[in-house]
């Protein structure tokens, strides 16, 4: 069975590098297009592109798939399946409908929930005990064709994005082999998505990384780790200056009544901050100019006090 796989960053290399070991025959690779990075905007590839020419898999790079304009390609590469994962790009239905057997997607929830571009940072963020992979038939939809495979990872108190993200990439790769191994075999069963039980996972923007602490300490911890290694959650200091929270837990540090939200109440090796309910305690940060440090390197370096405010 040929297939050509569609995606871009490390999430898709999961399912990539599973295939390829696995000895499927991947007739191709598409990518994103380089993108400028760093203060020189070198083009740099994605981590799809450099694993698949690594293997000497044919990369392509379209500026868009619309309009046809893919089509000569898929005509010389005929795959019988097209697998997708977080490709970055909507697909036309020229393209899904192509392959005889149509195009797979790993989608990083249990659909129907959080169908759209962040559902990872979205379960965390909405305190959310467990979500997972559904490997699902792509339609001309967003995220609501039929469900093929799913299996639930549950999130820990302390996960953040970037330990779901390897969680749920380790567990899609391993999908998409069995959903591949039912296809071959006919058993694959569609199942329906309930559209009324659908949520969305918006794209995290600036204004979700801005720490409410007027809200639970719960909630707080969530939206830290849910936004944690990138983009991160962020602060000002009394001082106006930018802190990023890189790293935070619930805190058991008791609060004085009446204390205003975002007000440091204790420096014992980490930075207590009052809540709407309760106190986080932050562990790492990433001041403004400076690298990632740990909450004690901070406190002797910056001289916070009790009393001070985040805001």
């Amino acid at each position: 069975m040929k297939i050509l796989f569609m995606g871009t960053p490390d999430f898709a290399l999961f399912t990539l590098s599973a295939l390829v070991e696995a000895g499927e025959n991947v007739v191709g690779v598409v990518t994103q297009p380089d993108k400028p990075k760093g203060r020189g905007y070198a083009l740099l590839p994605s981590p799809v592109k450099v694993y698949a020419l690594e293997k000497n898999i044919p990369v392509f790079q379209p500026a868009t798939l619309k309009n046809h304009a893919f089509d000569d390609t898929l005509a010389t590469l005929a795959p019988d399946v097209i697998v997708v994962a977080a490709y970055g790009k909507i697909l036309p239905g020229e393209v899904l409908r192509y392959p005889r057997y149509g195009t797979i997607n790993v989608h990083g929830s249990l659909l129907p929930a959080y169908r759209g571009a962040a559902p990872m940072q979205r379960a965390i963020l909405n305190g959310e005990s467990e979500t997972g992979i559904t490997i699902m038939q792509m339609d001309e939809g967003l995220d609501t064709g039929d469900m093929l495979l799913s299996e639930r990872v549950e999130i820990g108190e302390n996960d953040n994005f970037e330990t779901i993200h390897d969680k749920l990439g380790a567990c899609g790769a391993k999908l998409m082999l069995t959903a591949l191994d039912r296809l071959r075999a006919g058993t694959l069963t569609p199942e329906k998505q309930d559209a009324s039980k659908a949520t969305y996972a918006a794209k995290i923007e600036k204004e979700d990384c801005l720490i409410p602490f007027g809200d639970a300490a719960r909630a707080v911890h969530d939206r830290v780790r849910a936004l944690s290694p990138v983009p991160l959650a962020f602060t000002h200091t009394p001082d106006g200056k930018l802190l990023k929270i890189v790293e935070s837990r619930v805190s058991r540090v008791p609060v004085p009544e009446n204390t205003a939200p975002g007000t440091v109440v204790a420096l014992d090796g980490a930075v207590t901050v009052a809540c709407g309910d309760g106190a986080i305690d932050v562990l790492r940060v990433l001041p403004e100019g400076k690298g990632k440090m740990s909450a004690a390197d901070y406190i002797r370096g910056r001289r916070l006090s009790i009393g001070d405010r985040l805001s």
